[in-house]
């Protein structure tokens, strides 16, 4: 699939894209394959489906948890791709493989490729893979129709961004400010001038995430960027009231991409 094509596409009925997220095996299959289905209702336009990892770096308190939780119930690496494979036979949304890159290292680059590819997977984010480290990744990701997603961040040289931003493919992944995943990001404190060098970097369609919480974040981000990404607090939603409190916050995501 040709992820640019695809969100520049869906941009035409709607001011800003949403991706969301779950981690499979968390809180377990079934849940997720519920959560997928009620996505669909939403017309999410992305999906990333996280591959659970000892040490997610890159996860706050809620997601961290999540990946532990999955692991121990035991979640293998071929039941996440036996997952990914029946949701992408079921749903239109673009899937996207998000983990960290031990995965990748244990399967082997070609592997790992040749697997994602035939589970249907469009595209992968790993954040903890410097694009330098990528190596021989990178034409594998193209021989098997993969994009490679590279993630931008605050701490970022606007030279270094510069040179991750040549290697951008479908879209990037503007982290919307400091530290990990969960904690709530005050979109109108210095945001306007972080998308700024983000778009500055690359010519690429921008996604924002990181403490992206509801549906006045998604719509505070109509004409900075084309993708709104939205993770902890949908998990938190679950937790907290479970399926149909979940599909309500869907729903309200949905309704302020317009």
């Amino acid at each position: 699939m040709n992820l640019r094509t695809y969100i520049e596409g869906r941009l035409g009925s709607r001011k800003i894209l949403l991706m969301t997220h779950v981690i499979v095996g968390y809180p377990s299959l079934d849940a997720n394959w519920r959560m997928l289905e009620q996505m669909e209702r939403a017309d999410v336009d992305l999906v990333e489906l996280q591959m659970p990892f000892s040490e997610p770096i890159a996860d706050g308190p809620v997601f961290a948890r999540a990946n532990q939780e999955a692991l121990k119930q035991g979640l293998s690496t071929d039941q996440y791709f036996d997952f990914m494979t029946r949701a992408t036979e079921r749903f239109g949304f673009p899937h996207l493989m998000m983990g960290y890159y031990n995965t990748v290292f244990r399967l082997t680059h070609r592997t790992f490729c040749e697997r994602l590819s035939r589970s249907g997977g469009a595209g992968f984010i790993v954040p903890d893979l410097p694009i330098e480290e990528y190596h021989d990744l990178a034409p594998l990701s193209e021989t098997h129709g993969l994009t490679p997603i590279a993630l931008f961040t605050p701490t970022n040289t606007d030279a270094r961004l510069a040179e991750i931003g040549s290697h951008g493919r479908g879209f990037v992944y503007g982290v919307a400010r400091r530290g990990v995943t969960g904690k709530p990001t005050d979109l109108k404190a210095g945001i306007d001038a972080l998308v700024a060098r983000y778009r500055a970097a690359a010519d690429v369609p921008l996604a924002l995430g990181f403490g992206i919480g509801g549906g006045d974040d998604v719509r505070q981000l109509h004409g900075s960027c084309e993708i709104a990404i939205v993770g902890s607090a949908l998990l938190e939603h679950w937790e907290n009231g479970g399926e149909g409190e979940y599909a309500d916050f869907l729903q309200e995501l949905q309704k302020a991409r317009f």
